[in-house]
């Protein structure tokens, strides 16, 4: 009698982050549907529950229900849980665990990390892992302790606890709070608050790619400046360079806008003008943190928000967006379309045509969700000014948080719109093709022949 031999199933990394995303919220939304979960002993709705666990886990900070009079302390400790594991990703945390518990990590399992995580090596994996770990908890804390120095005084003991709830949600970026409705308008010319706020949010954004990057260089002796920059991988040159670029011509921009609007920084001073100007071009940077209520900045700034909210932080780090690199590398390819030139090049080295691709391919995807989001919106909320919606959608895509204060008036299905927004744009649209294409053919690949196409 011949004994049958099963295939062993595998999941792909891209349908490890589909599903472990999705029992993460599915977890995380009936703890929260408990009625232990809230200030008054009393459930939410599932809708709300399901809504603020995805908006946790997928690090958006868009909220149906004001989280610091909703939510009991276990409540809040179930969404700061959903937030970290959100923020370092699934793949971290399933990495973590299997370094933990000893589970052999064989090629397949390296090729699966090294997909999540972008690298180009298989070299060092367990270590990259134990590093991200150290270096949030580090962060972390660090941030904890500077905000306490303003949170203690204000909220007495339970500054501690807010303080470290800001601190985790700042730098993985998910831009929830649990002491006020309006985020942290009443701290717009608090120095220390913006300036702690927008370091968590920036090197949660900037990735631990070019943390360990910038570490590497600076450990050599004897090096000056110029030749530690040269030493930087072209990954790192490119965040680094991108993110200067993207949170100084935001800040610019908005400065200029709202200089006279008497609703936003009218009546600051300059270095507070300044200050609120650099805060929302970072935080636009998929944070969601506020100190100027958004409906209240002009049309112009409106839109150079949605522009930063979409371009995002940069890639294996906490933020959302299409990225930093990705953005360069397309611009970078129009240019050389441009000039006619065969090869794309920056800083001396020539990017790779998958390189291109993808870029490509990640842009595309991620603006067809947000115009699918918009229409679906759009006519479930036909009341509703563009605008807002535009900036709602897009805030769900690219993982951001920011709102018009328009999601706790939304009805059903708009929920439901955003809820699936929020879960695909923090997944990838990459992730998510590749997590359901079928199974590649052995078959003979056989080329169609090439005909030129007008383009432009």
């Amino acid at each position: 009698m011949s004994v049958m031999k099963r295939k062993k199933f595998k999941l792909s990394t891209s349908q490890f982050i589909l599903l472990g995303f999705m029992a993460v919220i599915l977890l995380g939304s009936v703890l929260l549907s408990l009625p232990i979960s809230t200030v008054d002993g009393v459930s939410v709705s599932y809708i709300d529950a399901l809504f603020t666990a995805t908006t946790a886990t997928c690090v958006t900070g868009l909220v149906t229900v004001p989280t610091f009079s909703t939510w009991s302390l276990f409540g809040q400790i179930v969404i700061l849980i959903l937030i970290q594991v959100g923020g370092l990703g699934i793949v971290t945390v399933m990495s973590g665990a299997m370094i933990l518990f000893h589970r052999k990590i064989g090629i397949a399992d390296r090729l699966l990390i090294q997909d999540a995580f972008n690298l180009n090596t298989l070299h060092g994996l367990v270590a990259f892992v134990k590093k991200v770990l150290a270096g949030t908890l580090i962060v972390e804390a660090v941030g904890a302790l500077l905000y306490m120095f303003v949170f203690v005084p204000d909220f007495g003991l339970k500054g501690i606890w807010i303080s470290v709830f800001n601190s985790v949600s700042a730098f993985c970026n998910a831009g929830i709070d649990i002491f006020a409705a309006d985020s942290l308008c009443g701290y717009a010319k608090n120095p220390l608050i913006n300036i702690v706020t927008c370091m968590l949010i920036i090197l949660g954004g900037l990735g631990y790619i070019v943390w360990w990057d910038i570490i590497r260089v600076y450990s050599y002796r004897k090096t000056g400046i110029k030749s530690r920059i040269n030493r930087l991988t072209l990954h790192s040159k490119i965040a680094i360079l991108a993110t200067v670029l993207f949170i100084v011509i935001g800040a610019v921009l908005i400065f200029v806008f709202e200089y006279n609007n008497p609703d936003t920084i009218k009546d600051f001073f300059l270095l507070e003008k300044i200050q609120a100007s650099v805060f929302q071009s970072v935080t636009c940077r998929t944070a969601g943190f506020m100190t100027i209520p958004q409906e209240n900045f002009t049309n112009a700034s409106a839109v150079v928000s949605v522009i930063l909210m979409l371009v995002g932080g940069s890639p294996v780090g906490t933020a959302g967006g299409i990225k930093t690199v990705t953005v360069i590398i397309l611009i970078c390819a129009a240019y050389s379309v441009i000039k006619g030139n065969d090869d794309v090049n920056i800083f001396g080295r020539r990017i790779s045509e998958q390189a291109i691709r993808k870029s490509v391919a990640v842009t595309g995807l991620a603006i067809l969700i947000a115009v699918l989001s918009t229409v679906l919106l759009a006519f479930v909320t036909p009341n509703v000014g563009l605008t807002d919606i535009v900036y709602e959608t897009v805030s769900a895509t690219a993982t951001v948080g920011l709102s018009r204060n328009l999601t706790s008036g939304l009805n059903l299905y708009g929920k439901l719109i955003i809820i699936f927004t929020m879960y695909f744009g923090r997944i990838g649209p990459i992730s998510l093709a590749f997590a359901l294409k079928f199974k590649k053919s052995n078959k003979l690949i056989v080329k169609n022949p090439i005909e030129e196409l007008s383009v432009g």
